[in-house]
C-alpha cells in the first residue's frame, strides 16, 4: 500500500494531498495571490497527515510538482520535499506540473493545452492528446494570433490554466475551448506520482532541481 505525500507550489495555489494507491485521501489547498507558501506549506502537510491519521514515518514517498512555474514557489516546494525525503529516508518523486494540470480536463477528442502565465504575453505550455500523451514538449512561448493554429485546424483544443486569460484575448477560433479558473493541484498528482512510484522512477534527493525552463530574473522593487 503506497502512501504518498504530494506537494504543489508552482503557482499561487499552495496545495498538498495525501494519497493511497493513487487515490487522493485528503486535499488541502489555498489560492493566495500573496504567495504565502512559506507560511502555509508545512501547516497544510500537518493538516493532511492529521486528517488521515497518518504519521510522517508511515508515508512511502514524497512527490513534488517539478515545474515550470513560479521560481519562488518551486524553490519552496522542492526544498520542503527534499528536506522531508532526506530526514525520513524516503524516495523523492517529481511530477510534471503541466501534465498534472492537463489531467484536470476530461476530453474524448482533440488536444489539451495546459498553460501557465509567464511574463507579459508569454506562457509555459505543452500539448497532450486526450489520453494525456505529450505530443508537443514544454515551451516558453509568446502568444499571438497564430499560436496553436495547426491543432485548432484539426479539432478541439482545450486550454487550461492561469494562462487562459491571455490566450482568450488573442486566439479566436471556433475550436478553442477555454477552461478558466484552474490552477495546478496536488489532487491530480496522486495518480501520476503512484505510477512513477510503481516503476521506481525516483529522483536523486541530493541533486534534484526544479524545472525552471527560464533563468530567474530579479526585478527591482517599485519605489
Amino acid at each position: 500500500m503506497a502512501v504518498i505525500l504530494n506537494i504543489e507550489t508552482t503557482t499561487t495555489n499552495c496545495s498538498v494531498s495525501l494519497s493511497k494507491q493513487g487515490e487522493t485521501l485528503v486535499l488541502k489547498e489555498l489560492n493566495d495571490k500573496n504567495y504565502s507558501h512559506a507560511e502555509s506549506l508545512h501547516v497544510f502537510i500537518d493538516d493532511v497527515l492529521n486528517s488521515a491519521s497518518v504519521s510522517l514515518s508511515q508515508i512511502d514517498a514524497v512527490a513534488v510538482s517539478k515545474g515550470p512555474g513560479s521560481y519562488t514557489g518551486l524553490r519552496i516546494g522542492v526544498s520542503a520535499a527534499k528536506g522531508l525525503c532526506f530526514s525520513l529516508e524516503k524516495p523523492l518523486i517529481s511530477v510534471s506540473t503541466l501534465k498534472a494540470l492537463a489531467h484536470q480536463v476530461k476530453a474524448t477528442d482533440g488536444v489539451i493545452v495546459p498553460m501557465l502565465d509567464a511574463r507579459r504575453m508569454e506562457v509555459y505550455s505543452a500539448v497532450f492528446d486526450s489520453s494525456y500523451n505529450e505530443i508537443r514538449a514544454i515551451e516558453a512561448q509568446i502568444l499571438d494570433e497564430n499560436s496553436f493554429k495547426d491543432y485548432l485546424a484539426k479539432g478541439k483544443v482545450y486550454f487550461v490554466g492561469n494562462g487562459v486569460e491571455k490566450a482568450q484575448t488573442i486566439i479566436q477560433h471556433e475550436n478553442a475551448v477555454f477552461i478558466e479558473d484552474r490552477l495546478p493541484s496536488a489532487n491530480e498528482m496522486s495518480m501520476l506520482a503512484y505510477d512513477k512510484y510503481k516503476k521506481n522512477d525516483i529522483e536523486d534527493v541530493a541533486y534534484f532541481e526544479p524545472y525552471y525552463l527560464k533563468d530567474f530574473i530579479a526585478l527591482k522593487p517599485k519605489s
